[in-house]
C-alpha cells in the first residue's frame, strides 16, 4: 500500500529547520578558520586543491533537506547557517550570506528533482555535490575565479565536489541515520523510513 507524503510544513518541522540552521552554523564558526586555514595550505600544494575542505560548509542544505524532506528545508537551513555564520564574525563577512544562498539552491534543486520522495546515500551526495557546484559558478564571479585559469578551476571544481560528496552528502546521510536510530527523528519521514530499514 502506497503511502501519501505530506510536502506541507509543520510547526515541527520549522522548529527543527531553525535548530538544525543554528547547529549548522555554530559548526561553520567552528570550520571557518580551520577550514580557512586548510583551504590555503592545500592550495599551495596544487591551485585549486582548497576545494578538498569546503563540504563542511554544505552540510546545513544536505543534513536540512535530507532531515525535514520539504520543499525549502535545505535551503533556509543552508541560509539561516550562513547568517548565524555571518553574524558571529566569519572573516568572510557578507559573502557569507551569498554562498549560503547558492550552496542551499543547489542542495534544494536535486531534492525537487526527486520531488522530496527519494532518500537515500545516492540523493544526498548528489545534493553535497551540486550544492558545491553552485558554490563554484558563484565564486567564478565573487571571487574573481574566473581570471585565475581553466586548471585551477577544474581542480577546484573537481576536488569541491569530491568534499561535498563526502563531507555534505555522505555525512548527511549517516547522521540522519545515527539520530534515527535514537528515535529523535520518529516524528518524521526521514526517522521513520531509517528505523524501518534496520
Amino acid at each position: 500500500m502506497a503511502t501519501t507524503v505530506s510536502l506541507r510544513w509543520r510547526v515541527i518541522d520549522i522548529v527543527t529547520a531553525a535548530v538544525l540552521g543554528v547547529a549548522c552554523g555554530l559548526i561553520f564558526v567552528a570550520w571557518n578558520p580551520v577550514g580557512g586555514a586548510a583551504f590555503d595550505v592545500f592550495g599551495k600544494f596544487l591551485p585549486g586543491l582548497g576545494g578538498l575542505v569546503t563540504g563542511i560548509w554544505l552540510l546545513g542544505g544536505t543534513l536540512g533537506g535530507y532531515v525535514i524532506r520539504k520543499p525549502g528545508a535545505a535551503l533556509f537551513v543552508e541560509l539561516l547557517a550562513a547568517t548565524v555564520s555571518m553574524g558571529l564574525g566569519s572573516q568572510w563577512a557578507i559573502a557569507t550570506l551569498y554562498s549560503g544562498l547558492a550552496q542551499g539552491i543547489g542542495a534544494e534543486i536535486v531534492f525537487a528533482l526527486v520531488a522530496y520522495r527519494r532518500f537515500n546515500v545516492w540523493v544526498a551526495a548528489a545534493a553535497g555535490a551540486l550544492s558545491f557546484a553552485c558554490e563554484w559558478v558563484l565564486e567564478l564571479f565573487t571571487e574573481g575565479n574566473l581570471g585565475k585559469g581553466v586548471a585551477y578551476n577544474v581542480v577546484y571544481l573537481v576536488s569541491g565536489v569530491a568534499s561535498g560528496i563526502v563531507l555534505a552528502g555522505i555525512l548527511a546521510w549517516a547522521l540522519t541515520n545515527a539520530l534515527a536510530k535514537t528515535g529523535a527523528l520518529d516524528r518524521f519521514a526521514s526517522g521513520r523510513g531509517a528505523r524501518e530499514l534496520v
